[in-house]
């Protein structure tokens, strides 16, 4: 078996095993998944471990999400190949690639700098050329290419960001966020129809901190114990 054969059958094992198995059957989303490559949005030392049922570190102190987190949060947007999407928390850029396979366009947020540019580069070698990647406070989202239809946070916020709210499309305008403190936070969907706003919790989730105006102090991060209401 070949190299190429063989993270091809992991791809497939992980869809299968992982996220079909889990509920997801959106047929679009499914063949993405067996598409990207994810073995190179992580350090080649987590190759043998990149379709595990795992989230993996990829520096900086981030991760790159779980498989079926990834397929889950895309799920729940409502992605139809004509969206203007903006991603907080760009990181190794997996997730911008699978949206990208999904939307018409992709503008995407990562504060550290070594992780944006990792990111272009994989995203650009790919040939994905509807993902924007943008060194900035993600909390402040990117008002240049507002409104979006649709907006996707990979770290949990103390509370879904004013900035992001008031660049949702007002018509149908979806958010998904994962909402709360250290350890555990609660998986959101905000919607924005005909300027009336509405949210859902899904599942319990445990991210990273989202950072900067809009995100957790490092001690209030540490110390809060009861998500916020």
């Amino acid at each position: 078996m070949t190299e190429t054969d063989y993270y091809e059958a992991a791809r497939r094992l992980m869809v299968s095993e992982q996220i079909e198995r889990r509920g997801i059957k959106n047929p679009r989303l499914l063949e993405v998944l067996r598409k990207i490559p994810r073995h190179l949005f992580v350090p080649a030392e987590f190759w043998n471990k990149a379709y595990d049922d795992c989230p993996l570190p990829i520096g900086f102190g981030q991760t790159i999400s779980q498989p079926f987190m990834v397929a889950l949060m895309t799920s729940l947007l409502g992605l139809d190949g004509h969206n203007n999407v903006l991603e907080i928390g760009t990181g190794s850029g997996y997730q911008a690639a699978i949206l990208a396979n999904l939307a018409k366009t992709v503008h995407t947020i990562e504060r550290h700098a070594g992780l944006a540019e990792q990111a272009k580069r994989i995203l650009s070698d790919l040939g994905l050329d509807n993902v924007f990647v943008h060194l900035a406070d993600g909390s402040l989202g990117w008002p240049e290419a507002a409104p979006y239809q649709d907006i996707i946070v990979t770290a949990a916020a103390p509370n879904p960001p004013q900035p992001l709210l008031e660049q949702l499309d007002r018509q149908n305008g979806r958010m998904v966020i994962p909402v709360g403190s250290s350890p555990e936070q609660d998986l959101q969907v905000w919607q924005l129809e005909d300027d009336r706003l509405d949210w859902e919790s899904i599942i319990p989730v445990s991210f990273v901190p989202l950072r900067g105006a809009f995100g957790w102090k490092e001690e209030e991060w540490q110390n809060r114990r009861d998500p916020p209401t």
